[in-house]
């Protein structure tokens, strides 16, 4: 339990301070995407070390070479981003589901990777959430600046002479490692919404960005605790707990911004 409280309150805060990111960018699509597209990396893992085998390494390496995937063929050519995103997600998951449904006992083995499961977190999965989740603030936090100003305005970034090409990728690498990190909290299929409804919180009941992350933050460290303890007590699935705990946020804060804009 103590083990799945520091994962939760870890993810809680990356999750958070990159959903912002992703939601000021208008990458949620992206988010998606990658949370479905590390089932390849899962799949080929497990069918070379079975159940101990390497998965989150796998999962980073697929979701990391998918979000450069789309990253490359929406940067110079004449297609959208969201069109590289479902032509690229579309490719990766139909891949993942023809290797997992090699696997006899995959629907055991694997439940974890699609819905989650925090309370079987090890002190190795800590470790890693922990190194790479801080990996992932501490490059935020080194080009805090320069991310912000390609998620507002590319245009002035370039006129400032940031390489935005660069700082592009970089935020989608950044994605990617972060849906990884949260994965086995919540899963694959709730994974989008670590990434952006604390995010989306705080953008609603924000107007600067530092104060949109602080609300993301504290968003997303009380979804994770509260849930969890919900789970426990409820006999609920954690993930789905933690995230319907972030949506009543959500849920809220929306409410309360349209009776006070009624006021």
């Amino acid at each position: 339990m103590w083990r799945g409280l520091a994962a939760a309150v870890m993810v809680g805060v990356v999750c958070a301070v990159v959903g912002c990111f992703v939601v000021l960018r208008g990458l949620a699509f992206f988010g998606d995407a990658l949370s479905h597209a590390v089932l390849p990396g899962v799949a080929v893992a497990y069918l070379l070390g079975g159940a101990q085998g390497p998965l989150f390494w796998g999962a980073l390496g697929a979701s990391v070479l998918t979000a450069l995937g789309i990253g490359a063929v929406s940067g110079k050519q004449r297609l959208s981003e969201d069109t590289a995103i479902g032509v690229i997600f579309a490719g990766a998951l139909a891949l993942g589901i023809a290797l997992i449904s090699t696997i006899r006992s995959y629907s055991v083995d694997l439940t974890h990777i699609l819905f989650g499961n925090i309370l079987a977190i090890t002190n190795g999965d800590l470790l890693r959430i922990g190194l790479f989740g801080g990996g992932v603030l501490l490059v935020i936090a080194a080009l805090f600046k320069e991310l912000v100003a390609v998620a507002f305005d590319p245009i002035h970034a370039a006129t400032l002479r940031l390489p935005g090409e660069a700082l592009r990728y970089l935020l989608l690498v950044l994605i990617a490692v972060t849906v990884v990190v949260a994965l086995q909290t919540v899963g694959a299929g709730l994974m989008t919404a670590m990434l952006i409804t604390p995010a989306a919180t705080g953008y609603l009941l924000a107007r600067r960005l530092p104060r949109m992350l602080a609300i993301a933050v504290g968003v997303g460290v009380f979804s994770g605790i509260v849930g969890l303890y919900l789970s426990y007590y409820v006999a609920v699935a954690s993930g789905a707990a933690i995230v319907l705990v972030a949506t009543a946020c959500f849920g809220l804060a929306w409410a309360g911004v349209q009776l006070r804009g009624r006021a």
